[in-house]
């Protein structure tokens, strides 16, 4: 009995969804709309966060020698460097070294290296600490070294980053919160059309000694569907769009020359099943739960 009693409710939900074509289509369309765009910030910031991660796991800075300084007095800098406190790792990276380096980074366009004099370039010591807080101390104190040119350091650009996935984490979370409210409402005023054109019927049912929540929960089950089907269009349309987007960009120039990546869709698609089915089951059932409360006065 109790499986015929679920599979009426269930049938129910679904016949809803068929016969009201123009208000499903319509809460499809908000629904959808409100996920694309939450799919937008939530890509941006799992980017930016992955920026964040690539930036941090390279937390030092490079010391760059004097061109003109000997092969000894290069060596007696980066001994100096390994004898302050904080040093984590230091690395030698020679002139060739950082020609390759640079060839590498332009990738198609290395070409326009060839026949270039390695010894204009300046010899450096990659350099990690074991804090990154006190990188700008030690830093500081390398600069006082003599044969020293200068120092390139990513600290500003990890707190820039951070700073920035933090801001977009906020206006993530501001937009989706409006677009949920806009969403229930939407949903609300969909399943009150149809529970409108089927009031006599629930009077009906009332009357003969229907619980309200055996009439609800049809109607329940149909802003579930609903939203599970906008979840399903939603991750067809931000996975393919995504794609294609994140595979030009990484073949542009100044992606290959700042060495960066994208982070794939294949790596966000758990997390994004996961928060689109959560969202549009949620969105679905609180919405038609907050109309019949009216309706039944519950």
């Amino acid at each position: 009995m109790k499986y015929n009693r679920l599979g009426y409710l269930i049938g129910e939900g679904f016949s809803n969804v068929f016969k009201n074509k123009k208000s499903t289509g319509a809460s499809l369309i908000i629904m959808c709309a409100t996920m694309i765009i939450f799919g937008v910030f939530l890509a941006l910031g799992e980017n930016i966060n992955h920026f964040v991660d690539e930036v941090k796991s390279e937390q030092g800075f490079q010391v760059f020698v004097n061109t003109d300084a000997s092969e000894e007095e290069i060596t007696k800098v980066g001994e100096e460097i390994r004898t302050l406190e904080g040093i984590s790792t230091v690395d030698f990276v020679s002139k060739e070294d950082g020609l390759n380096t640079l060839k590498e980074r332009l990738k198609d366009t290395k070409g326009v290296l060839d026949g270039f004099n390695a010894e204009l370039l300046k010899a450096s010591y990659l350099v990690t600490v074991t804090d990154l807080t006190q990188s700008k101390d030690i830093q500081n104190k390398i600069l006082g070294f003599e044969h020293v040119a200068k120092i390139t350091s990513s600290d500003e650009t990890v707190t820039t980053l951070i700073n920035l996935a933090n801001g977009i984490r906020i206006v993530t979370g501001v937009i989706l919160l409006l677009l949920v409210i806009i969403s229930i409402f939407i949903i609300s005023n969909t399943i009150k059309l149809t529970v409108h054109a089927r009031r006599k019927e629930i009077s009906i049912m009332k009357y003969v000694g229907a619980t309200n929540g055996f009439i609800r929960w049809p109607f329940i089950v149909e802003g579930m569907i609903i939203g599970i089907i906008s979840s399903l269009i939603s991750i067809a349309i931000v996975g393919g769009a995504y794609s294609l987007i994140a595979e030009n960009m990484v073949n542009t120039q100044f992606m290959q020359m700042m060495n960066m990546s994208l982070v794939t869709f294949q790596d966000m698609i758990s997390s994004i099943i996961f928060v689109y089915m959560l969202l549009g089951i949620g969105i679905g059932a609180l919405g038609s739960v907050i109309s019949m409360r009216k309706y039944l006065k519950v």
